[in-house]
C-alpha cells in the first residue's frame, strides 16, 4: 500500500467559527424555520445551543424576541405543528399518551395541547387499530398469540401511548376476527 512521505501529507486546520452577532443569530434562525418545521421553545433551545458554541460578540439579542417576531410574521406556528405532528403520529398508530408527550416536548403551550389532544382522543381505537395492524398484532397475526406473546404486545401498545383496556381487547382477538368496541 502506498503512502505518502510526512512531508507532503496535507493537514486541512479548520478555521475558527467566527462569534455570532445580532444579524448572524437572526440569519441563522430564519435558515432553521426555512428548513424545518418547529415551535418557539424549540427555535429558542437551537439558537441558545448555538450562542453556547459559537459564542457571542456585540449586542446582546434574545432568542425569545426572535422566537416572538418569527411567530407574529407567520414563519412559526405552534397551533398548525402541533396538529401536523398529532396526525402523523396518528398514522403510525401512536396513541394519545405519545402524542401528548410528544408535543410537551416541543414546547407547545397548555391552550395548543389542550386544542388537539381532544381530536386524538376521538381517533384512539383507529390509532390503535393502525398500530396493531402494523405490529401484527390481534385480529392482523397470522396465528393466534400464546399468553407470553399477548402480553408483550400489550406492553408493546401500551408504550405505543394507547390505554390498557383497549390494547388488551385488542391483543386477545384471534387472526382475522373483527373488533367491536362496544361489547
Amino acid at each position: 500500500m502506498y503512502q505518502r512521505p510526512e512531508n507532503q501529507t496535507r493537514k486541512r486546520e479548520k478555521k475558527p467559527v467566527p462569534p455570532l452577532d445580532s444579524g448572524a443569530l437572526e440569519r441563522l434562525a430564519l435558515r432553521y424555520v426555512e428548513r424545518f418545521s418547529t415551535t418557539r421553545a424549540k427555535l429558542v433551545t437551537y439558537l441558545q445551543r448555538k450562542i453556547r458554541e459559537r459564542g457571542w460578540e456585540g449586542a446582546h439579542r434574545d432568542p425569545v424576541a426572535i422566537a416572538e417576531k418569527f411567530a407574529e410574521l407567520g414563519y412559526i406556528d405552534d397551533r398548525a405543528f402541533g396538529e401536523a405532528r398529532a396526525a402523523a403520529m396518528g398514522r403510525r398508530g401512536l396513541g394519545q399518551r405519545r402524542v401528548a408527550g410528544a408535543l410537551r416536548e416541543a414546547g407547545l403551550d397548555e391552550a395548543d395541547s389542550a386544542a388537539i389532544v381532544p381530536e386524538v382522543e376521538d381517533r384512539a381505537l383507529e390509532t390503535a387499530l393502525a398500530f396493531a395492524k402494523r405490529r401484527r398484532i390481534g385480529p392482523f397475526a397470522l396465528e393466534q398469540a400464546d399468553a407470553p406473546m399477548r402480553e408483550k404486545q400489550i406492553a408493546a401498545m401500551i408504550r405505543g401511548g394507547h390505554g390498557f383496556t383497549i390494547a388488551r381487547k385488542i391483543a386477545s382477538l384471534a387472526p382475522g376476527e373483527s373488533f367491536d368496541p362496544f361489547e
